[in-house]
């Protein structure tokens, strides 16, 4: 399915949250994170493990609840953190957004087909006709076709990850949301589903992407954030960022990264 009906970008952010601050016990995961997402635009963070990369992920979609700082959806009402927000609001978040997880999260007990249809049949309620057809469209795109019939344990790990992106495109979401989608994999794996993300991208879907396949978010990544100890360290484009970075903190995680890549 093409995403050509993605409106045009406009200088009102699709998504803008500012002061984030989240703490679990005494260890401040998150301290004053700022991000800025416009429609169509591929915004992807990196970071060494434990930088709050993401706790940033699960606060745009209400998975998590920072303890302060604000977000808001499309120029919509700001949603105040410190006031606690009710369910409803966090299940609107939910509404808006789509993630895809580290560990593909499938229904074991439900064929490839059911896993991809559950969500806009049972909990949007959109006609299950509608919704088989257009689960067929997004499983032929990734090449899955052949597969509707299949269970979870049939599949291999990249197949897997690939389900977990068609589930997440037939909600139908604004905003994609992807919590490092192939750390899981084994490296041949890889390719498979970064090349999906990589189309999707190209096709104007809007995403928020927590990888460390830095290749991929050099050619993907409209804007790069790089946290470290629960603060954007550094921001910019990849074109700048990995190979002009201006912090010392930067260039030696990259100088750590990037080194086994450059010498495969």
């Amino acid at each position: 399915m093409s995403h050509a009906d993605v409106p045009a970008r406009t200088d009102t952010p699709l998504l803008a949250a500012g002061g984030l601050h989240k703490r679990f016990g005494d260890n401040e995961v998150l301290n004053g994170v700022d991000l800025t997402l416009h429609r169509g635009e591929v915004v992807v963070l990196i970071g060494p493990s434990g930088s709050g990369k993401t706790t940033v992920l699960r606060s745009l979609n209400g998975l998590e609840t920072p303890d302060s700082g604000v977000l808001s959806l499309d120029g919509g009402p700001e949603i105040d953190f410190t006031t606690r927000p009710t369910k409803a609001t966090r299940f609107a978040l939910r509404d808006r957004s789509a993630m895809v997880f580290q560990h593909h999260n499938l229904f074991p007990h439900l064929t490839v087909l059911n896993n991809v249809i559950e969500g806009p049949w049972r909990v949007q309620r959109r006609a299950k006709d509608e919704v088989v057809a257009e689960a067929r469209t997004l499983l032929a795109r990734v090449g899955l076709a052949d597969k509707e019939d299949a269970y979870p344990h049939e599949l291999s790990g990249g197949q897997q990850q690939r389900v977990g992106i068609v589930r997440a495109l037939a909600l139908r979401p604004d905003l994609l949301l992807f919590d490092e989608p192939t750390s899981a994999l084994d490296p041949e794996l890889v390719g498979e589903v970064l090349s999906v993300i990589k189309e999707l991208a190209d096709e104007g879907w809007s995403m928020v992407v927590v990888t460390h396949e830095l290749a991929f978010a050099r050619e993907a990544a409209d804007h790069v954030l790089f946290l470290d100890g629960g603060v954007v360290v550094e921001q910019g484009p990849p074109q700048r960022l990995f190979t002009a970075p201006r912090h010392e903190r930067t260039r030696r995680f990259l100088t750590r990264i990037m080194r086994p890549l450059d010498g495969a």
